[in-house]
């Protein structure tokens, strides 16, 4: 048997899958492409994870639309994380091109361009349906992991949550979580100690910072109402296609804590309203998140152990998450080892640091005895990757260097005008357009406090009128003494008078 193919059958054997799959593109032997090689991934192994990794320009954005694109066509409901903001030309059907007939034939399948059902979400001040989550939905556990509290602070930030519950005080926005804080060190102090213990004002001023620097970057647009439903984000439109969310996160790179606390509690969220699913076959959300190293960077230990957590979780709610970055050395080793499908793009060996990524890169991988993985991670050509995933019975495939297809849709952006159209034609965007600020613990706990200034003024009050009362009572009552005085003075006057009579 010659070695193309035995390379052949090696790839038929490592990539057959009974039920749906999505075709990635065909295996590669050296440079060369063998036609209908295919890599076949299964679709129900897509609630294990993954990675797509590769320096800048290798083709880690259109790996990422391709699996966006084939998903929706498979009926499953896609989120991206769209970071650098080139993500929105899925909405449109690609113009074609020559060398993409080219790649196709090589693969072995023709070309097909195609258009796919998007919406635009937002956490910040750009344009599209708008995201967002109350204080109370995060609670004290998860909020004090992402703002890096000690174990004193985090108490007293759940005895707040407590207290707030057990007086009826929502917390739906920053400016109510900073309320109750300031509250518990003046007004309400002594009630809060009475009732749940000794509250630290130093403990309190930590927490405030920590929320202000939330705050500073744009966190007070994110918290509050109305909340945004996660089954808004599983929705198949009419002819059965996953519909894409597309979340434009352009303005949010230069504040990576906004992003990561964001992450998590959607991640949260979405942990606990789905169901657990099983072995259903296929996965109910995958998401993708760009440049994912910014969910890590700044991060606490306590926020690395949250996500790990969640990631080892979540995969039974039928959910995948697919992380894409630069290396796979960005993402922490803990979350790496949960991620069943790895693709890997070209990295670059500029410098001896560079060399040394890709050794640990390479690692990564199973050995192959058709590649020299570390070899072939710096001779990868834009759209080829290293991909090894999971078979059905969630067993690893073979590591094999694939000619990846090209994606359907346009590799572009859309103009502002085609964004605002997709916008427009949104069916859920004037569900969230409205900000909602309804009476909560900020203004609740201002009556409080005005209340509680009444009493005081009253108390001082009644303080002031039985001292005045007091003190009448005590000017009409004569003293000993003077009633002395002013008897021998009255009687010194009579004598007087007698005395003149006399003469």
């Amino acid at each position: 048997m010659d070695t193309k193919k035995k390379f052949f059958d090696y790839i038929e054997n490592g990539y057959t899958t009974k039920g749906d799959f999505i075709n990635l593109g065909a295996a590669m032997l050296g440079e060369d492409t063998v036609t209908n090689a295919f890599v076949k991934l299964p679709l129900k192994t897509f609630n294990r994870h993954g990675l797509i990794a590769g320096a800048t320009g290798t083709g880690k954005t259109k790996t990422l639309q391709v699996f966006a694109e084939n998903l929706s066509n498979a009926g499953v409901p896609v989120l991206l994380m769209d970071v650098k903001g080139d993500l929105s030309g899925l909405a449109k059907a690609s113009s074609g091109h020559p060398k993409i007939d080219e790649r196709h034939k090589k693969i072995g399948f023709p070309f097909e361009a195609k258009e796919f059902p998007i919406e635009i979400l937002t956490i910040s001040e750009q344009d599209g349906t708008r995201m967002r989550a109350t204080v109370a939905e995060f609670g004290p556990t998860l909020l004090s992991r992402i703002l890096d509290l000690s174990e004193t602070q985090s108490g007293i930030l759940a005895v707040l949550f407590k207290y707030c519950d057990d007086n009826k005080l929502p917390l739906l926005d920053l400016k109510d979580l900073k309320k109750i804080l300031q509250f518990a060190t003046r007004k309400g102090k002594s009630e809060l100690e009475e009732n749940y213990g000794r509250i630290s004002t130093a403990s309190t001023g930590a927490i405030l910072r920590r929320i202000v620097e939330i705050e500073q970057q744009g966190g007070e647009l994110f918290f509050g109402e109305k909340s945004f439903e996660i089954d808004d984000l599983l929705r198949v439109n009419d002819n059965g296609n996953g519909i894409i969310s597309v979340l434009r996160l352009t303005d949010i790179q230069d504040r990576p804590k906004l992003f990561s606390t964001f992450m998590l509690q959607l991640l949260a969220e979405i942990y606990e309203t789905l169901p657990e699913q099983g072995d259903s076959g296929r996965p109910e959300l995958i998401m993708f998140i760009d440049e994912a190293h910014l969910i890590f960077k700044e991060a606490s230990k306590a926020l690395l152990n949250q996500i790990e957590s969640i990631v080892k979780l979540i995969r039974s709610k039928g959910v995948g998450i697919y992380f894409v970055t630069q290396n796979p050395k960005d993402i922490p080793s803990a979350v790496l080892s949960q991620l069943g499908l790895k693709v890997q793009h070209a990295l670059r060996a500029f410098t001896a640091n560079d060399r040394k990524a890709i050794k640990l890169a390479a690692q990564n991988y199973p050995d192959s005895e058709y590649y020299d993985t570390a070899t072939v991670l710096t001779q990868l050509g834009i759209g080829e990757a290293l991909v090894s995933g999971l078979n059905e019975k969630g067993i690893p495939t073979p590591l094999v260097r694939t000619m990846l297809r090209a994606p359907m849709s346009r590799m572009d952006i859309l103009s502002s005008n085609e964004i605002q159209k997709v916008i427009n034609s949104s069916v859920i965007y004037n569900k969230y357009a409205k900000e909602i600020d309804r009476e909560s613990a900020y203004e609740l706990l201002i009556d409080k406090i005005e209340n509680i200034n009444k009493e005081i003024e009253q108390k001082e009050e009644k303080k002031k009128k039985k001292i005045k009362t007091t003190s009448n009572r005590r000017s009409t009552r004569m003293n000993p003494i003077l009633k002395v005085v002013t008897s021998a003075t009255f009687i010194r006057g009579v004598l007087g008078i007698l005395k003149k009579v006399m003469r």
